[in-house]
């Protein structure tokens, strides 16, 4: 090496320190770094002004065993210089991005699966996904929800916990990256939005009280915590390694030699050793994570509330009602049972994860503008008197057509025995329901007209499954449920219109639900081949709850309408079963249907969307014959 090459000099400046001879500042010649040689005096005492380079060359010009000499006895500060044209820190000495991802998604992963733990030990309490996709439920605009509802169907909830989720892992990729290139303390502000956000999300509708934000906060401590592990695990610099700062530290007064220098600069890259540590370090913590969480999961599903319903024995009716008569069920293959079996029975409501209720501290309470508030427990509810009813409930979101409609036999309470008990002020006009997420629903005192609405707490023979609101819930028959039927039932509230609005009241729906005259296509199936010459059963279903069916008519492509005959008669509060019998032939069909209800109105061929107050029109079916 020839350290008399005039590239080896470099100019200093005055940095305040007491003289030495012969102190002059040496660029290392196999990188952008210099090297000021300070101190004066006993070896390692600080120097002060940096002089060129070629000062020192030219002094010690032949003799190298005196160059290095005046270097071992004065203090070695190492600053980084661009060469021009070059970047402040070469590339090849920052991590890959896909560390900084990797590294945020592992923690985040983790701090959520610590916070799915901690939800799991309370019913009360939320994961910080779900209580931000609930907070997306609140206040997601209603076409996008119309949207969701009609193209996901009941997997909706499912959709938007992912989509949740994929937003939170891009944040938290995004988090790690700016941990390893700007530093820690960077990526634990990010940590802290992170948390922030859940904690916010925590505290909107169905809190679990101060509790709430609990799982959100042990989840971003744990969150950054394992951040800080990982970096230090893959010797990641925690001060980061962006263009312009250095990966070792900026001034390291120590006394070395450039070797020892050039040692010092690569020490700190995350080498093959390092990645494998950080990458069996990440690996390992998202398997712990994945089984942490999965204990957290467990424990929510066989809490409280699901243990303790195996045990319920329901109280026996009253009065039972009979068996239906075989003819309402008209035997045709495809269409759906009379009673929906609770596993097929559609579920929308605004809970992204069922309210675990904990039955032996669960009450419900008639309140408002009452004379006498009630407050019942599980066990004074169910020995008040029951009754069974069969009552078709239907969701306004349910398309022409469409399958979120179910048939069930219910036992509970009378709501109106209920409120009587209560005593109403006759100025009340709208009863509530509140649930114990905080959901509302509400319709008119003068629905209850004498149809059997009730307070249920069992289904079709069982207590009421959780994820259709153990362990109880309104049933009113004729309403759509977004204004009747509250699940997971905690409040009865006595009050007015005007000074109550149910939760999607404000949100662009009617205030009032009757449940229109609706019909069903439910066989030929769509795609299903059907033979030129070969009779096929066209059947489904018709409701118009309270008021009954009692025609039902087909028609294809632009033929006459022909009445359908209609399964046997067994209530004005369920659905009916309808068939006719179709001869095709090749080419294409259009079959539609419609229902006339017991009040002689026919339902309208006028095509709605299903808000405000639910969808309307003829549904049809495009058939295609070979």
């Amino acid at each position: 090496m020839d350290w008399s090459d005039p590239g080896m000099r470099h100019g200093g400046e005055d940095t305040g320190h007491a003289p030495c001879p012969r102190r002059p500042a040496v660029r290392h010649p196999d990188a952008n770094r210099s090297i000021i040689i300070r101190g004066a005096g006993p070896r390692g005492s600080p120097g002060s002004r940096p002089e060129a380079a070629g000062s020192i060359a030219k002094h010690h010009r032949g003799r190298p065993s005196e160059w290095f000499a005046a270097v071992h006895t004065c203090s070695v500060t190492t600053t980084t210089t661009a060469a021009p044209g070059d970047d402040m820190l070469p590339m090849s000495s920052r991590s890959p991005w896909w560390i900084g991802a990797i590294a945020g998604l592992s923690s985040a992963v983790a701090g959520l699966a610590i916070a799915e733990l901690i939800s799991g030990l309370a019913d009360s309490l939320r994961s910080p996904v779900v209580s931000v996709g609930d907070r997306v439920v609140d206040n997601v605009p209603r076409p996008l929800r119309t949207w969701a509802i009609d193209t996901f169907g009941t997997n909706d909830k499912l959709v938007l916990l992912s989509v949740v989720a994929v937003l939170l892992a891009l944040f938290a990729a995004g988090v790690g990256v700016l941990a390893v290139r700007r530093g820690l303390r960077s990526g634990l502000v990010g940590v802290g939005v992170f948390t922030s956000i859940g904690v916010a999300a925590s505290l909107g509708r169905g809190s679990g009280g101060v509790l709430a934000p609990l799982p959100s906060l042990i989840g971003g401590v744990a969150t950054g915590g394992a951040l800080f592990w990982l970096m230090r695990r893959g010797d990641l610099p925690l001060d980061g390694d962006a263009p312009g700062r250095s990966r070792s530290p900026v001034s390291t007064e120590q006394f070395l030699t450039p070797a020892q220098i050039t040692e010092q600069n690569t020490a700190t890259r995350l080498d093959a050793a390092n990645r494998r540590r950080f990458l069996g370090t990440a690996g390992g913590l998202a398997v712990g994570a994945v089984a942490i969480g999965g204990l957290g999961r467990w424990l929510r599903d066989q809490g409280a509330a699901a243990a303790v319903r195996l045990k319920v024995v329901l109280p026996r009716a009253a009065t039972q009602l009979a068996t239906p008569p075989a003819g309402v069920d008209l035997g045709v293959d495809g269409v759906t049972p009379f009673f929906t079996p609770n596993d097929d029975f559609y579920r929308i409501d605004t809970a992204l994860t069922v309210p675990r209720v904990d039955l032996l501290s669960w009450t419900m309470t008639v309140m408002g503008d009452v004379d006498r508030p009630i407050t019942l427990t599980y066990e004074e509810l169910s020995a008040r008197p029951m009754i069974e009813v069969d009552v078709t409930l239907a969701c306004v979101s349910n398309e022409v057509g469409g399958d979120l409609v179910g048939n069930a036999r219910w036992l509970g309470c009378r709501l109106d025995d209920l409120l009587d008990e209560a005593g109403v002020d006759p100025s009340a006009d709208q009863i509530v329901g509140r649930s114990v997420d905080g959901f509302t629903a509400g319709f008119p005192t003068a629905i209850l007209d004498g149809r059997d609405a009730i307070v249920a707490i069992g289904m079709n023979g069982e207590p009421l499954p959780i994820d259709h609101g153990f362990p109880a819930r309104l049933v009113v028959p004729g309403l759509y449920g977004y204004v009747s039927a509250t699940k997971w039932l905690k409040e009865i509230e006595l009050t007015t219109f005007d000074a109550f609005q149910g939760y999607w009241i404000p949100r662009g729906w009617s205030a009032e639900g009757p449940i229109k005259t609706q019909s069903r296509i439910d066989t030929p199936k769509l795609g299903v081949d059907l033979t030129a010459g070969s009779p096929v059963a066209i059947a489904g279903v018709a409701w118009a709850p309270t008021r009954g069916i009692t025609r039902v008519e087909v028609q294809v492509d632009d033929g006459p309408w022909k009445d359908a005959t209609l399964g046997e008669e067994y209530g004005s509060t369920t659905w009916r079963q309808w068939t006719t019998t179709w001869t095709p032939t090749v080419g294409e069909h259009r079959i539609q249907v419609r229902a006339t209800d017991g009040e002689g109105e026919t339902q309208t061929e006028e095509r709605t969307q299903v808000a405000p107050d639910g969808a309307s029109g003829w549904p049809f079916r495009d058939i295609e014959v070979s």
